[in-house]
């Protein structure tokens, strides 16, 4: 495969998509191919069935090769699922020479200590966010590098997941026939393709609703403040209108993507659908209010527990107001009124957020639909991957030849620290082999 290419594969509750892009010389992305299944091994967000994952994974995989004309070896994978949970954290360390300036080994050494928390069984940290600094007390530093103290402190937002769904994803990418390039949080990727810097320097909650759930990450001043998974998604939805209009999962998820809409009041109630009946049974008449009656009930219980999370971060203090209100992504995202209703209940500002913001000018209009944010931000993180190898490589052949006393008269090597779900993948790769 290509250097400058990137595959990112969501493997979401109710589809799998692998997406194929490339950086083009304007620095955005064009998306060369697209591979979409049914998933049928997954249940909100977790494995449950290796075998049929793996061959959901094949048919979406196959069918990007054949759009993009190539094929591919390794994919950037998302995680999220109902096991996914966040909690905030303070920890410091004492510096044994307060006379040397702090520098990136006290910072790994200070986030060292943070993977030593005690998790439940079978529960592990992916994800280490350190939010602010304070050296020797003094509060609100965004970068304490080459500053002098003894003490070094920091409050962290801490993503905690079951190793095991970890695994198992890995396991499934692999015996697909494909390599593991890197795991990403899908909250984190679904931010990085629909928002954009202002929105996260501003205070913004992005809510991602997807088939199984519903993931919600929170910035404020560019820096991520709090993330959740939500076990509902649009599946539910759908499961109600199965069982309030006694109808078959297929109709009502018809009946939802056509006719419905968050707000009963839009519909007169002399609106009716007819609906065919299973093997010559009398068709179905079903009204419209009705049906929004059923849709309302359960986004605004999805809506609610989302706006929990949002007072639990604390965008009610005025420091930490979010000020750029709420972006609504994902395939849930696109149902009728949705916006409207989350400014009722919450009363803030909302936008539907489609993943253009990094994407070529020319992109398929399909592409930048919000049911694609997810995969788009896989593929944007897969090149960043690549590009940030690209740069260890050129300084580590750079640090081996003669050039090294040139350059460090010039300025010191900057090391580049590696983030914690890059780690991750390779404890997650070093498994799986260590498995076969």
């Amino acid at each position: 495969m290509e250097q400058n290419l990137a595959v990112g594969l969501d493997i979401g509750t109710t589809k799998i998509v692998a997406m194929i892009g490339r950086k083009n010389e304007y620095g955005k992305v064009e998306i060369l191919g697209i591979g979409k299944s049914k998933s049928l091994g997954v249940h909100r967000g977790v494995v449950n069935n290796i075998t049929q994952t793996i061959q959901s994974i094949q048919q979406a995989v196959q069918e990007a090769e054949v759009s993009a004309d190539m094929k591919i070896d390794g994919v950037t994978v998302g995680i999220a699922g109902q096991h996914i949970r966040s909690l905030q954290h303070s920890d410091y360390i004492t510096r044994p020479n307060s006379e040397n300036v702090i520098d990136d080994n006290d910072i790994d050494r200070l986030i060292n200590q943070v993977h030593k928390l005690v998790m439940l069984p079978g529960e592990e940290i992916i994800h280490v966010l350190p939010q602010e600094y304070k050296v020797d007390g003094q509060g609100e530093i965004k970068e304490p590098i080459g500053m002098y103290g003894g003490r070094l402190e920091a409050n962290f937002h801490v993503v905690v997941g079951q190793v095991s769904s970890i695994r198992n994803i890995g396991r499934c990418v692999q015996s697909s026939g494909l390599s593991l390039e890197g795991i990403t949080l899908e909250p984190l990727a679904s931010a990085n393709a629909v928002l954009s810097q202002e929105e996260k320097e501003a205070g913004v909650a992005l809510i991602d609703i997807g088939g199984g759930t519903t993931d919600l990450a929170i910035f404020r001043d560019g820096i991520i403040r709090h993330t959740a998974v939500i076990p509902f998604g649009g599946n539910v939805i759908t499961e109600d209108i199965k069982e309030g209009c006694s109808i078959i999962e297929k109709q009502a998820e018809l009946l939802k993507i056509k006719f419905g809409s968050a707000w009963p009041g839009e519909n007169k109630d002399n609106e009716i659908v007819s609906i065919p009946g299973l093997r010559g049974r009398e068709p179905k008449e079903i009204t419209l209010k009705n049906l929004s009656k059923i849709i309302h009930a359960r986004v605004v219980e999805i809506i609610e527990q989302v706006y929990v999370e949002i007072k639990n971060y604390g965008h009610e203090e005025q420091k930490k107001k979010l000020i750029a209100g709420i972006v609504l992504t994902g395939g849930g995202s696109q149902l009728k009124h949705l916006k409207q209703l989350v400014e009722y209940i919450t009363g803030m500002d909302t936008r539907i957020g489609y993943p253009n913001e990094h994407l070529a000018g020319d992109s398929d209009e399909d592409i930048t639909s919000p049911l694609y944010a997810t995969a788009v931000g896989l593929v944007l993180d897969g090149l960043k991957r690549q590009e940030r190898r690209k740069k260890e490589a050129i300084e580590a052949e750079v640090q081996g030849s003669n050039l090294v006393d040139e350059i460090e008269s010039q300025e010191p090597p900057v090391k580049q620290r590696r983030s914690f779900l890059d780690k991750l993948t390779e404890r997650v790769k070093d498994f799986l082999d260590n498995a076969e």
